[in-house]
């Protein structure tokens, strides 16, 4: 496997019950954990592992090209994300 950069990914993290999930939308990727610090945790380990998948396959670059990632000197880099609220309409409970 090639040499890997670290890199800073945003994500996002909601409790859903008892459990903690975080949610990468630059590599499409979650996990969670019973702890945010565990959810954290597994987000790494997947994230690494998911990456490394990738390189073995040899379809790295077509993967981070369709998750919108570029390529700049030689290293990848991930696409913008924000976050940002919108308005949404749901139907109020009776």
């Amino acid at each position: 496997m090639r040499k890997l950069a670290q890199i800073k990914l945003t994500i996002s993290i909601t409790k859903q019950g008892d459990r903690y999930v975080v949610y990468s939308p630059a590599l499409d990727l979650s996990t969670s954990g019973e702890s945010l610090e565990e959810a954290k945790r597994r987000f790494a380990e997947a994230a690494m592992l998911f990456v490394e998948e990738l390189d073995r396959a040899g379809t790295i670059s077509d993967i981070l090209q369709e998750l919108g990632w570029r390529e700049e000197n030689r290293q990848w880099v991930p696409p913008h994300v924000s976050d940002e609220a919108v308005h949404v309409q749901l139907p109020v409970a009776a």
